[in-house]
């Protein structure tokens, strides 16, 4: 069976959802760059934007800058998956940072998802957004185990509400046997990530913000004490204040920035619309979900419940789309036999980007402010620390985060190329194999 559809595009399905009018991310190309600006923002999505409206509304004069459309990046590429993750335990960043900043650290997760949903409703943002809550499901019974114990840390510790769902019981959130039980949180979200930046997009241009697309910058140098010249594709505009906001797509305009972050593709496909009574069975609840496995899978139905979105890390060096759609398409039959039958319509990547302690990271460096580094839970996270980095720039002590001051580490050598990533994903998809194998 060619599991490929007619028409299928490398493209997001969720760029199918959004029309190109005078409000899309095309507008603007063309703009002629200003000689000044307040503020420069490197960077269109999550980050940038709600930075951007921040720093707008405080009266200031703000230029958004991106190397492509706007908006092309994964903040319209991501699976609309929102969880309150931190990854690193209570446990791991109490005997690094000690129990009161561990707990403020783990507290920024479940305040951003609340955040996130606060600023949908103010900005009255028509996105899918929905509490649907998420089912992490245990790959192995080892990983069950395991989560079970966390259910009760988290809870006694963190007031984090989550069920215990066993294996026999699973079906009542996903229609697979495949796995050995779960847990699932109900305050965890979904939404259409590209309807959600066009709405931070139109209130971004409605503040005053100038967005440019394809406007790479090359190069950032001070003038003076305290303005800076921010070289560009199409010409130099000088700034008082500059943000990197590039996330994954972090280039070495920004070496400092560069050296601390690892680029990490992430996959997605989306099936064929699907016989209802099909995604009933496989998804009797609106829900999102995702797995224990180190190089993880997560998937949900598209908000019209008519097709499976699948996403994961299909291979240990990065790939074209059209090599990691059937790839994907294998792994998501092994969970969902029943979808074998159905083709694949789109096949796309983004770039996510981890950092080596797995933490966000959001402050000022020779006088630049940069946020990123959101370890594959950037919708929250990437919205809620752009705010707060907006609120910093701007001088409001409302920018202060649990994560300001924390050391933003990097490795010997290492310049923003992790050409250790091929050995280490290959590494963790055979000790998942093996777990899975074991169990």
């Amino acid at each position: 069976m060619d599991i490929w559809a007619k028409e299928w595009k490398q493209e997001p399905y969720w760029h199918d959802t959004v029309s190109k009018d005078a409000g899309s991310m095309d507008a603007e190309l063309s703009s002629d760059l200003a000689a000044n600006a307040d503020v420069v923002i490197i960077g269109s999505g999550y980050t940038g934007l709600n930075a951007a409206l921040e720093i707008a509304r405080a009266g200031r004069s703000v230029v958004v800058l991106d190397a492509a459309d706007i908006g092309s990046g994964c903040s319209t590429r991501n699976g609309g998956q929102i969880s309150a993750g931190i990854k690193p335990s209570l446990g791991a960043l109490t005997k690094k940072y000690g129990a009161e900043k561990a707990h403020a650290i783990r507290k920024e997760g479940r305040d951003a998802l609340d955040w996130i949903e606060d600023r949908i409703t103010e900005e009255n943002i028509s996105c899918d957004f929905h509490r649907s809550g998420n089912f992490y499901a245990a790959h192995s019974a080892a990983a069950f185990e395991k989560l079970a114990r966390s259910a009760d840390l988290q809870q006694k510790h963190e007031g984090i509400t989550s069920v215990v769902v066993s294996r026999q019981d699973q079906r009542q959130f996903l229609g697979t046997d495949l796995y050995h039980g779960g847990l699932f949180y109900p305050h965890h979200a979904i939404l259409n990530p590209a309807k959600y930046h066009r709405g931070l997009l139109h209130a971004v241009r409605q503040a005053g913000a100038k967005t440019i697309g394809h406007c790479a910058v090359s190069h950032i140098k001070r003038q003076g004490d305290r303005d800076f010249l921010v070289q560009t594709g199409k010409g130099e505009i000088k700034a008082k204040d500059v943000v990197v906001a590039t996330n994954g797509y972090t280039s070495s305009a920004t070496k400092w920035q560069a050296r601390r972050i690892i680029p990490i593709g992430s996959y997605i496909i989306a099936t064929e619309p699907l016989p209802s009574e099909l995604m009933d069975q496989l998804f009797p609840k609106n829900i999102s979900a995702s797995d224990t496995r180190k190089v993880v899978y997560y998937y949900r139905p598209s908000p019209d419940r008519k097709r499976i979105m699948f996403g994961g890390r299909v291979s240990a060096n990065e790939t074209d789309t059209s090599i990691s759609g059937p790839k994907l398409h294998d792994d998501m039959c092994r969970i969902f036999p029943e979808l074998r039958p159905y083709q694949i319509t789109h096949s796309w990547m983004g770039k996510v980007a981890y950092t080596f302690d797995e933490l966000p990271h959001i402050g000022v460096e020779d006088g630049i402010y940069y946020a990123m580094g959101y370890c594959g839970t950037g919708i929250s996270l990437s919205s809620y620390l752009g705010m707060r980095l907006g609120q910093k720039v701007i001088g409001s002590k409302a920018g202060a985060t649990a994560f300001d001051g924390l050391t933003f580490p990097t490795r010997p050598f290492y310049t923003g190329k992790p050409w250790f990533l091929p050995p280490m994903v290959a590494w963790y998809r055979w000790r998942d194999r093996m777990n899975t194998m074991s169990a």
